[in-house]
């Protein structure tokens, strides 16, 4: 499972997870990039740290917007949340949607940050870090 730091600047810092259940208390602050699906059980999982941001792979929504409704849970709590569509990245291979990501969803707190459908998420977030 891969767990690193792949940007830090003045913004702050980009970890890539392959799934969020790697979190830890020493994550907190940090941009989150993981290859979990942005299910209910991930936005829990997201809302134990206290983030900066976290993208999620959106595992092509599903029934009731269940592969994002993570998005929406993060929101209520403030914290920007974001997911890369499941035909640019494989969902829980972080490094491959720091590769090839590219946003589909995002929510309010997400979009005030800048992010944006259609922008790839390692261009986003490199800038994002570097304040």
């Amino acid at each position: 499972m891969l767990k690193s730091e792949i940007a830090r600047g003045p913004g702050g810092r980009v970890l890539l997870l392959d799934s969020i259940a790697k979190i830890a208390a020493g994550d907190a602050g940090a941009m989150i990039v993981a290859g979990s699906h942005g299910g209910a059980s991930a936005g829990e999982f997201a809302l134990a740290v206290k983030l900066k941001l976290v993208v999620f792979n959106d595992a092509d929504v599903g029934k009731d917007r269940a592969g994002i409704v993570s998005l929406d849970m993060l929101e209520a709590r403030g914290i920007p949340a974001g997911a890369v569509s499941h035909t640019s990245a494989r969902i829980g291979d972080a490094a491959d949607m720091w590769a090839s990501g590219v946003i589909a969803h995002v929510n309010a707190r997400a979009a005030a940050l800048g992010l944006k459908p259609g922008q790839k998420i390692a261009d986003i977030l490199t800038r994002l870090s570097a304040g």
